[in-house]
């Protein structure tokens, strides 16, 4: 377990490295004894960091919802993170590459909540009923430091979020069978990736449901109009400038973005 001082230098850290562009030292060999506790401890005082220079909190990002990439990370569960208002793109975007590190791509879909939703007991039908709308959504991730990363160095690095990208059409949460919503992939005209939104822990409704729980230890829950990016559904792709990404989500639009 990591000091208060601690916990706030490792978030000064991971800023610095972000506004820099340069990757600090995983926090994991920084703070040997950094425990999953710390490591979100470190992930509220970076997001504060951010509010108190004028971001606003728009909501969260779960990360880690395979089986695949737990089993990868040596964890059993997801992780999750803060979404802001600086890290939205709107759909058609040129994005300036070298605002990150090492940037990759992520297909998922994003819940807006319709009504709060705190637990614990939370399930999926509890989802479905709070959530307004369900959009397509692309996510950016990065890491500000260096690899390899373990689990602690992920969530203390706001799970690996750089930004976000909604588009398509946005439906109702009862207007399709949403554990079937398909995608493809494209960097400069080839398919690089493609899934299925079961993938995300059998139903893309789980995942909120578990971070709705897992924000009720810390007294927190989810609140009318936030969006809740909730995990990729294919594996995630490089991006450099000069790339055009498409992601097709067939009946529910497409999402382009190209990088400069």
């Amino acid at each position: 377990m990591l000091t208060d001082e601690q916990r706030r230098q490792g978030a000064k850290d991971l800023y610095r490295a972000e506004q820099e562009r340069k990757a600090i030292p995983q926090l994991s060999k920084t703070f040997p004894a950094i425990e999953l506790q710390d490591a979100y401890a470190i992930q509220r005082l970076w997001a504060e960091i951010h509010i108190a220079g004028g971001a606003r909190q728009i909501g969260h990002k779960i990360g880690l919802t395979s089986r695949a990439m737990q089993m990868a990370s040596k964890i059993s569960e997801p992780d999750y993170g803060h979404l802001l208002d600086t890290m939205m793109y709107r759909d058609g975007a040129r994005i300036p590459a070298g605002k990150f590190l090492k940037p990759r791509l992520e297909v998922e879909l994003a819940f807006i909540m319709g009504a709060d939703l705190e637990g614990p007991g939370t399930q999926v039908y509890d989802v479905m009923r709070a959530t307004e709308y369900v959009v397509p959504a692309l996510e950016i991730i990065d890491y500000r430091t260096e690899v390899p990363r373990a689990i602690t160095d992920t969530i203390a690095d706001n799970a690996a979020s750089g930004g976000i990208i909604l588009g398509g059409r946005l439906i109702r949460p009862f207007d399709l069978d949403i554990r079937w919503v398909g995608a493809t992939l494209s960097k400069n005209g080839i398919i690089e990736e493609s899934g299925v939104s079961a993938a995300i822990m059998g139903h893309p409704a789980a995942g909120v449901a578990w971070l709705v729980d897992k924000l009720s230890v810390v007294g927190a829950r989810l609140e009318k109009g936030q969006i809740v990016l909730a995990g990729s559904f294919t594996r995630p792709v490089d991006i450099a400038a000069g790339d055009v990404t498409q992601a097709d989500y067939g009946p529910l639009g497409a999402i382009g973005v190209s990088f400069a």
